[in-house]
Parts: C-alpha cells; structure tokens; sequence
C-alpha cells in the first residue's frame, strides 16, 4: 500500500483533503501532521522565519522516516519553508499550490491572486512568477487582499458575510485578469459560487491530490 504524509497548519483543512484523498486514492494511507502553531508565527513575522523552516524540517524527516512515498504540504503560506525542506530527504514532494500555479499560467497571461492571509500573498504570487519563468511563459501578477474578511470570519463567526466580501473581491479580480486562483485551500467552500465569473477561478485542493496521486502512481 502507498503512503502518503501531509503536513498541515491548521485541523481546518483535515476534513477536506481526507475526502478529497478517499475520493481520488482511497486505496492510499494518509498521515497527517498538524502544527497549528507554524501558520500563527508565519502571520506575527509576516513571513517564514528560521523557526518555522527547521520545524518543517524535522516534521518532512519525520514523515520520511514513516516510510511515506510522497510528502504533501497543505498551507501556502509556508510553501517557501516547505521548499527549503524537501532538500532534506529523497522522498518525493508536492506544494498544494503547485498544480494551481501551473494551470494558471497555462490559462492566460493575467493572473488574479485572491488572499485574506497577508502571508500568503506573497508565497503565492511567487510561486506562480518563478512557475512561468520556468514554463517560458512572461505573465502579470496581481494580488488582492480581503484582510478584513478573514477578521469577520475569525472575530464575528460570519460565515455569510466572509463570503460576500471574498466573492465580489473574486468578480473583480475575474473581470480584470484572465484568471483567477484562490491562494488559501480553506476558500474550496465557495466552490459552488464560482460558476457564473467571467474568468477561470482555481482552488488547489483537488487539483493537489490528483497531481499527487498521479505521482504515487508513476513510482509504481
């Protein structure tokens, strides 16, 4: 049987990928590794910083050792860390983002970055630069932020009210670039709202697990 660790920040994204992982590779064993503390100091430093980089370290040893075929990082806002890490083991590894970032350079030459985590614009945005640099491909980043929208959600419980501000930030961001990608995998809940935009708009869970499982199948 494949194994195949993820490293999360946050119980929040545990339910998702686990249906995702029983819908595309039920037949592959999950590990899951939660430190909640990782997307909190990323937040206070507004960025990665040494200790974040050498726990992630100790956490894809850690996974290496379960003996998993694939390690899976689930928070964008720690992908630069995660990167550094993965020169830590043979094992093969995948950023959440990657596919996404790849899709949407494929898509157009416009790409629309939607965030309510200020850490996570900026890993975001240069995952899906150096993305197109290595595809060939010359694109034009723009970022949007809905900070407060992240406040109602977290301070006043709205859910409805979070959406709202997400979704028209959304709509502007698809009537002025060609695509759209949604930088947290916590926005895969306004999936059903994302049909009638004028332009492509990603998420990076589904597109993460098939990618991974593809890769647990080419090891064979």
């Amino acid at each position: 049987m494949k194994k195949m660790a993820i490293i999360h920040t946050s119980a929040v994204s545990l339910q998702d990928l686990t249906a995702l992982c029983q819908e595309i590779m039920p037949e592959v064993e999950i590990i899951n590794i939660i430190d909640d503390s990782l997307l909190a100091e990323v937040k206070r430093n507004n960025g990665i910083t040494p200790a974040v980089i050498s726990r992630m370290c100790r956490y894809v040893q850690s996974a290496e050792s379960l003996g998993v075929d694939l390690i899976f990082n689930q928070c964008s806002s720690v992908g630069e860390a995660f990167a550094i890490a993965s020169r830590c083991t043979a094992i093969p590894t995948l950023r959440v983002d990657e596919p996404m970032a790849e899709k949407a350079v494929s898509l157009g030459t416009r790409i629309g970055v939607i965030a309510t985590v200020s850490s996570t614009v900026k890993p975001s945005c240069d995952l899906i630069r150096t993305t197109a640099q290595r595809l060939g491909k010359a694109v034009v980043v723009q970022e949007y932020l809905a900070a407060e929208a992240l406040d109602i959600l977290m301070k006043e419980k709205d859910v409805d009210k979070h959406n709202q501000i997400v979704l028209a930030m959304i709509r502007r961001a698809a009537a002025e670039n060609d695509v759209v990608v949604l930088a947290q995998g916590s926005m895969i809940t306004l999936l059903p709202y994302l049909n009638e935009m004028p332009a492509p708009v990603l998420t990076s869970p589904r597109l993460g697990i098939e990618r991974a499982w593809a890769m647990l199948q080419e090891k064979g």
